[in-house]
């Protein structure tokens, strides 16, 4: 047996770590918060052990706690007081988003990025306007009681994809002019980065850079955030507007139609599931590539380390680790607190 090459001489304490391939930073993560209009006291999220919504009032405080731990970036997600069919509260100049980022801006350094979307905004929870067959059957079924549509087929099809992207134009305009620093399309609207990018330039933000979800997976792994953000569709589903999880060539699709459109970073989403993707997405581009560690992913490590079956400090880092390890320069994760402050 020749044991001249022997691995595990690299990896005993002081050198282990000089020879260590991926390197997790506190700057490589962004950390979500929930600002809710429609209280005014914070709520926990009982799906999502350690988060909470919170009103407007108490935003700056919940960023200065991120900030605390080493997490400079932050993304906003709102819960409005009233949603309608358009959602559109979601530009409203005085929305609860729009609100809150002029506290934080004016009274923090953090890096703030929007969510552009309409789901939590609409009467509906579709990523934008239905279109006017699935309105009818949707109004329809709000005053007989009855169901608006099967559980999959045709009837699916809901959201008018063109007449979306004027209004997430609006939505990533008024978030621009309220002070985010990012952007971030998450609806899976076909043409939303060129819309959102167009409307931005053409109100003097030429400046504020789009991070898209732009391979974003019609996933089981949402449930959590959708209690959170109070967003979960009223019938139907996304299958026909999101990714489906058995494709990976068409993210590359996704991937490049959001380059040419104007994209400065590319989301995949969620992370976990999908680091095939991510490794792939970082190969086939030059731009940053960030990675959705979802309230689903959290919210099961959490559950196993309740039950004694996990240590969470430790696969709370591994997991991260190993969406760093797959190509992730970003990783946007309910864990950034958390594991900022053990780096």
């Amino acid at each position: 047996m020749d044991l001249t090459r022997r691995p595990r001489r690299l990896r005993q304490d002081g050198l282990r770590e000089l020879v260590s391939e991926t390197h997790l930073h506190e700057h490589d993560l962004i950390a979500p918060a929930f600002v809710d209009a429609t209280t005014d006291e914070r709520v926990p999220i009982e799906s999502m052990p350690g988060h909470e919504r919170v009103p407007v009032s108490e935003a700056v405080a919940r960023v200065e706690e991120i900030q605390e731990t080493g997490v400079e970036s932050v993304i906003l997600f709102g819960i409005p007081e009233s949603k309608d069919s358009y959602g559109s509260r979601a530009w409203a100049e005085d929305g609860v988003v729009q609100r809150a980022l002029r506290r934080i801006t004016d009274e923090t350094d953090a890096f703030c990025i929007t969510d552009v979307c309409l789901c939590e905004y609409t009467d509906h929870g579709h990523c934008g306007v239905l279109e006017d067959s699935a309105r009818e059957r949707w109004e329809r079924a709000e005053t007989d009681g009855g169901a608006a549509v099967g559980e999959h087929g045709e009837s699916n099809l809901t959201v008018d994809n063109d007449t979306t992207l004027d209004l997430l134009g609006k939505v990533a305009e008024s978030h621009a002019a309220a002070g985010a620093d990012m952007v971030a399309p998450s609806s899976a609207t076909d043409g939303m980065v060129g819309a959102i990018r167009e409307t931005l330039d053409g109100a003097g933000y030429a400046d504020v850079p789009i991070m898209s979800y732009a391979a974003k997976y019609e996933s089981a792994f949402y449930g959590p955030f959708r209690d959170a953000a109070d967003g979960a569709p009223a019938f139907g589903d996304r299958r026909h507007y999101q990714m489906d999880p058995a494709n990976s060539d068409e993210a590359l699709r996704e991937v490049e139609l959001d380059v040419e459109q104007g994209a400065d970073v590319l989301m995949v989403k969620p992370a976990l599931p999908y680091l095939d993707v991510v490794e792939r997405v970082d190969e086939h581009t030059d731009h940053p590539v960030a990675a959705y560690n979802v309230s689903g992913e959290y919210a099961m490590l959490h559950a196993a380390a309740d039950n004694g079956w996990l240590d969470i400090e430790e696969v709370a880092y591994e997991s991260l680790l190993s969406i760093k390890r797959a190509g992730a320069d970003l990783i946007l994760t309910y864990f950034a607190e958390d594991v900022a402050e053990t780096l």
